[in-house]
């Protein structure tokens, strides 16, 4: 018969004094050490009492996450969600492809695969292979050792990522953003610390690529080894020149896309 052991006296001393401590009110001592207290402080408001955070102003509503925000809000029962671009089912819900449902059952299913920590750079096979995905298994540019794939948490982390690396390592401190492009990225490049300026990659004649800008930016800058952002949410370092242009090349690569 299993029986559950029952804390010891001391370990039910030390959760009731921690649990002292962490009250916000308590000024408590440490048992033995007078000089030195734990007070909880709060991260959110509750009981009428301020947040330790209540100070920082509300950053205004992210233009493009904004309209999800005003599509969740509004009754209407025709309504469109004119946010975020992403295949949507006839009732607005986000699309999941087949493809990608049968894919993730095949992982599921796999009973030799193991939840060990990655390595730094993420997952090889996936960073190998995406690359061949994105710029073909015959590209130069990989044929010839110049494409470095890093796997990171979320177009966002990776943006922040590739900034600080550049930052630290790479001699030219200047970015250039496509416009439009997401409000935050701006300021993860600029918080890394590189200077930010933009290049226009949208017509909006054709609603498309601006081919000839997206091209000319891209040549002009091979020449001075300055850092050229793609647009989307997946980041790459390459080399696309052999004189030395460095492009943080971003690929969407969405939920539910194939």
């Amino acid at each position: 018969m299993h029986t559950q052991q029952s804390p010891s006296p001391s370990a039910d001393r030390r959760l009731s004094v921690l649990a002292r401590h962490l009250e916000p009110s308590s000024s408590t001592a440490v048992e033995g050490h007078s000089n030195h207290t734990i007070v909880g402080a709060p991260t959110s408001g509750y009981d009428g009492k301020q947040s330790v955070f209540s100070h920082i102003v509300r950053a205004p509503e992210d233009p493009i996450l904004g309209v999800t925000v005003a599509y969740n809000k509004d009754t209407s029962p025709v309504k469109l969600n004119l946010g975020v671009g992403a295949y949507r089912t006839e009732e607005g819900k986000p699309l999941v492809l087949n493809v990608v449902r049968k894919a993730e059952q095949l992982l599921v299913n796999d009973r030799s695969r193991i939840k060990e920590y990655l390595p730094i750079v993420g997952l090889a096979d996936f960073n190998k292979l995406s690359a061949k995905l994105i710029l073909g298994a015959d590209s130069p540019a990989i044929q010839e050792n110049r494409v470095t794939t890093v796997q990171c948490l979320s177009g966002t982390g990776s943006l922040r990522v590739g900034g600080e690396f550049l930052a630290q390592h790479y001699h030219q401190r200047t970015i250039y953003i496509p416009q439009p492009t997401w409000g935050n990225h701006p300021k993860i490049f600029t918080l890394a610390g590189l200077s930010v300026k933009s290049y226009r990659y949208y017509d909006p004649a054709t609603r498309g690529l601006h081919f000839q800008e997206y091209r000319r930016k891209n040549r002009n800058n091979a020449g001075q080894n300055e850092a050229v952002l793609l647009k989307g949410q997946r980041i790459e370092a390459r080399n696309l020149s052999k004189r030395g242009c460095v492009t943080i090349k971003i690929i969407e690569m969405k939920r539910g896309a194939a």
